[in-house]
């Protein structure tokens, strides 16, 4: 159950970020991007809480933050037309293998 809590954590982890850009993007709902925003905070750091009860805190933390940068990159590149250069998409796809090596090794 530790590792569904820690992706849920993860998705959250995403999700800020997301309200941050959001808030900037439809400025006529700034305030609710930006509320977005802090409850994914606050969410993500309490799934994250409840994961580290079973879960190494360096295994916990590196999975967190790594789906995290992976799930905002990737979004990004989608809806964001961010660059996809391929050194920036061989790296986050090293943070990928990063992290199912963590879970691997658990």
């Amino acid at each position: 159950m530790a590792w569904i809590y820690l992706l849920c954590a993860a998705v959250f982890e995403i999700g800020w970020p997301l309200g941050f850009k959001l808030s900037q993007t439809y400025t006529q709902q700034k305030i609710l991007w930006i509320v977005v925003a802090g409850v994914s905070m606050a969410l993500s750091g309490l799934f994250l809480w409840i994961a580290q009860k079973e879960i190494p805190i360096g295994t916990a933390y590196s999975v967190w933050t790594g789906i995290g940068a992976a799930g905002t990159f990737i979004i990004g590149v989608i809806y964001f037309k961010d660059t996809a250069s391929l050194i920036r998409i061989a790296s986050v796809t090293l943070i990928i293998m990063g992290v199912l090596g963590l879970r691997l090794a658990h």
